[in-house]
């Protein structure tokens, strides 16, 4: 009994179950894991925002920085860039028996909030993680009113 519920076909049952439950609800397209991740959905971004300004952090290992490319335009925060494949070149015959890595050119684009300055960000990149954290305008920062 054991033996026939780890069939490859179960497996692909509930892949297919996970399928219609997400058209169901509305949540079709989003990955529940880094292997469904939709290609060309690299690096995975985090973005979450302090009281003083927006953080978009991506993931993106084994990229030069020099290579990334980080730009404002109307709102729209798009980072770009390029990972080269860590195959050998065209010259060497390669037999790839798996790659789950990604390499080539990637553009990620995030819609950034009204209150943001595109004149203060700072980028940086370490450990294979890009940082860009981009300030709200001092106009809309919370203000505390003194009460006389």
């Amino acid at each position: 009994m054991f033996a026939s519920m780890t069939s490859p076909g179960m497996f692909g049952d509930f892949d297919r179950l996970r399928r219609e439950l997400d058209d169901l609800f509305g949540v079709a397209g989003l990955p529940t894991s880094i292997r469904s991740a939709a290609p060309g959905a690299f690096p995975a971004l985090n973005i979450g925002h302090t009281p003083s300004s927006v953080e978009v952090y991506a993931f993106a290992p084994g990229i030069d920085p020099a290579r990334i490319d980080v730009t404002i335009d109307r709102g729209v925060m798009t980072i770009a860039g390029e990972r080269p494949s860590a195959l050998p070149g065209d010259d060497v015959k390669v037999n790839v028996y798996a790659s789950e890595r990604f390499a080539g050119r990637f553009r990620r684009a995030v819609s950034l909030p009204e209150d943001i300055d595109p004149s203060k960000v700072e980028a940086t990149y370490r450990d294979g993680v890009l940082r860009v954290s981009v300030a709200r305008r001092e106009s809309a920062l919370p203000k505390r009113i003194t009460v006389q």
